[in-house]
């Protein structure tokens, strides 16, 4: 483990044995709840003492590589281990031997807490591509780093998980091709056996209009069509709402001028689709069934948009993750929501 070496700083020193215990006591297993920066971070970091000269600093970190996750990066610490600034190896190699590392180092340091999610460090280092992120106490000093490697890991992990709960897959399965059947069967029955039974709002949908069925059979070739055209819609923007909120693109406050544009998309793509239908409508059912087809369309592929576009930013406001919108659940929503959508709009038609 890398320690804080002792050196003269004007009268001030950095006692190894000291420095050593209270990281030792900082990363005691289990301190830090899993998830967070604490959990994440790696107490190998390179390390210098403030008031040392560039000539220096090397011989300390020469001392420290073998240990060290990485010295392409270093950290200026005061006697009491508190962030002072970092300090690139190619600024400390190119300087001249008596130059104080002072003189070299950046501030301010961009930082988070042990408390932090690990997800927002994967975020800060993407965003500013940085090798590694210093992690900090609630007295502001330094336990550890999160390198771009642990940051990495952790956006594999969390996109997992979010392709998992985007088909309504429980918690992560781990290895696919070891996971048991039992196993398998628990994290995927409980949505399913929830969505039979949201499904019935469908079926209860097109029990209430079996008289205009009746009186055009032909409504039934494109009740699939329609219905799976509304889900298809929702789905594309609940996958993209789910990202944008899961990367920071947007925030709640966003959802107001995100909903003015998704209608504008879904008009477009609405009317698109419904041009495409109307022909097949005049030659399965005349005119007025290709009215019928057309304006469900429009509407179907509108509320589906807008359905999926709003389903993420409802479950964040109920702090659930929004990841569970897409996919299944906006479907079985949408289809329910295009069967009423469908028949009522025949009904009113053909003025049955």
């Amino acid at each position: 483990m890398t320690t804080i070496h002792e050196a003269n700083l004007g009268g001030l020193a950095l006692p190894r044995e000291q420095a050593q215990a209270r990281r030792d006591d900082l990363l005691q297993t289990g301190r830090y709840p899993a998830g967070t920066a604490g959990a994440l971070m790696s107490s190998h970091y390179s390390c210098i003492c403030s008031g040392l000269s560039a000539s220096q600093a090397i011989d300390m970190l020469r001392r420290e590589a073998a240990d060290a996750e990485t010295i392409y990066q270093s950290y200026v610490l005061d006697e009491q281990g508190n962030l002072l600034g970092t300090l690139s190896l190619r600024e400390l190699i190119l300087a001249t031997p008596e130059l104080p590392v002072e003189q070299l180092m950046v501030r301010p340091v961009l930082s988070v807490s042990t408390a932090t999610s690990q997800e927002e460090v994967a975020r800060l280092i993407s965003e500013h591509d940085l090798l590694a992120l210093p992690v900090l106490d609630r007295g502001g000093r330094l336990v550890g780093i999160v390198t771009c490697d642990d940051a990495m890991d952790v956006v594999v992990e969390e996109a997992t998980e979010d392709f998992h709960k985007g088909a309504l897959i429980g918690t992560h399965l781990g290895n696919l091709k070891t996971a048991t059947v039992g196993l398998l069967y628990r994290k995927r029955v409980l949505w399913l056996v929830l969505l039979v039974f949201g499904n019935l709002f469908s079926g209860a949908g097109i029990a209430a209009f079996e008289d205009t069925i009746a009186a055009h059979i032909a409504l039934v070739f494109f009740l699939p069509l329609l219905v799976d055209s509304g889900g298809n819609a929702g789905a594309q923007s609940a996958t993209l709402m789910v990202r944008a909120l899961a990367t920071g693109e947007v925030v709640m406050r966003d959802w107001l001028s995100l909903l003015g544009r998704e209608c504008g998309v879904a008009l477009a793509l609405g009317g698109t689709m419904a041009v495409a239908v109307a022909s097949l409508g005049v030659l399965r059912g005349g005119p007025d069934i290709a009215l019928i087809v057309a304006s469900s369309m429009l509407v179907i592929v509108l509320l589906g948009s807008l359905i999926g576009m709003s389903l993420p930013f409802l479950l964040s406001r109920m702090k659930l993750d929004p990841a569970t919108a897409s996919g299944p659940l906006v479907t079985s929503i949408a289809d329910a929501a295009g069967v009423l959508v469908y028949f009522g709009i025949a009904s009113q038609v053909l003025d049955i």
